[in-house]
């Protein structure tokens, strides 16, 4: 009898294991909520996950999201991921991040692109967020400052600087107090051009035409990355030595650039993504700052208006474009 009895045990041991062996492993799913077509960003998150040991489609699942610079596509796509059930949302941008925030208090949002998180309210602190939000932030409103200040070293006559922004985008007024801090230093006076809709760009280059900009300083906005190639192309044929806020523009023909290595954020966003995989919650990990930082120059863009960059500035870049 005992020997039946150990029998059945031992059955209903291995049973059981088998079964538990069985069961599928629930694989996490993604939802990456951007701006623009998958890009050089998207790659760059793909390879931090890899580098942690995941693999799209094996052992991660990503919902792509893109509202290719339909900023009122927002709210639809990230509603879109949270019916979907995805245990985190991937943010890349001050605007998604702010529509994520409103469809979702509960999962959890990793922001990878946010200028002024604390300011503009999105978490409490750096150190202690609270809430169901942190990742990365890009220091935008701080580099503006310095951005200015390469425009009057490649220029240094320039007396007038067009600023192109838009007002309804997070962050923006800190960012306009850096660079005026700027501005006053420097003896440049601004020029606000206000781009709501890409119909207004053209009316914002005929502005700065007539207010004699010598220069051209381009902020962070879902509606001018998307019209990159009209805003670059405007600045050439208005002879305006322009820096911008991203490498976009410089890859597709602008001059200069100085800003946060955005990739290197999406690579990064990785390591938050899988922290709380493994259980930790978004109140509690401290948000980041960028420790990546780019500063490219266009030889072409400046010879095609007549400028020649200082051998003091060139020196300093990490890639030149000839």
């Amino acid at each position: 009898m005992k020997k039946i009895l150990v029998w059945l045990l031992a059955t209903c041991f291995v049973a059981n294991v088998s079964a538990q062996a069985q069961q599928p492993t629930k694989i996490p799913r993604i939802g990456y909520l951007g701006g623009g077509s998958a890009n050089s960003r998207s790659e760059a998150f793909r390879q931090g996950l890899r580098e942690l040991g995941y693999v799209e489609g094996k052992n991660i699942v990503i919902e792509w999201r893109h509202h290719e610079g339909k900023v009122d596509r927002l709210p639809m796509l990230a509603a879109e991921l949270v019916r979907l059930k995805v245990d985190i949302i991937v943010s890349a941008g001050a605007a998604v991040t702010r529509a994520a925030k409103q469809a979702t208090a509960t999962i959890p949002i990793v922001m990878t692109n946010e200028a002024d998180p604390v300011g503009t309210g999105v978490v409490a602190s750096l150190a202690r967020p609270g809430g169901n939000i942190t990742g990365l932030s890009t220091l935008s409103p701080d580099l503006s400052g310095k951005q200015l200040e390469l425009l009057k070293e490649v220029v240094p006559r320039l007396s007038r600087v067009a600023v192109l922004g838009t007002s309804a985008n997070p962050g923006y007024a800190q960012t306009l107090k850096e660079i005026e801090l700027a501005a006053g230093a420097l003896k440049v006076k601004l020029q606000y051009l206000d781009v709501l809709d890409p119909k207004d760009i053209e009316a914002a280059f005929r502005a700065a035409s007539k207010g004699r900009a010598g220069a051209l300083l381009v902020l962070g906005s879902p509606v001018l990355i998307s019209q990159r190639a009209q805003i670059v192309e405007l600045a050439a044929k208005n002879r305006l030595s322009a820096i911008y806020n991203r490498s976009d523009y410089v890859e597709d023909g602008g001059l200069m650039t100085y800003s946060t290595s955005l990739t290197d954020l999406d690579r990064r966003a990785a390591t938050f993504v899988d922290k709380i995989l493994k259980g930790r919650t978004p109140a509690d990990l401290p948000v980041e700052q960028p420790m990546k930082f780019e500063f490219i120059v266009n030889l072409k863009a400046a010879k095609q208006i007549g400028l020649t960059i200082p051998p003091n500035v060139l020196v300093r870049a990490n890639k030149v474009i000839r």
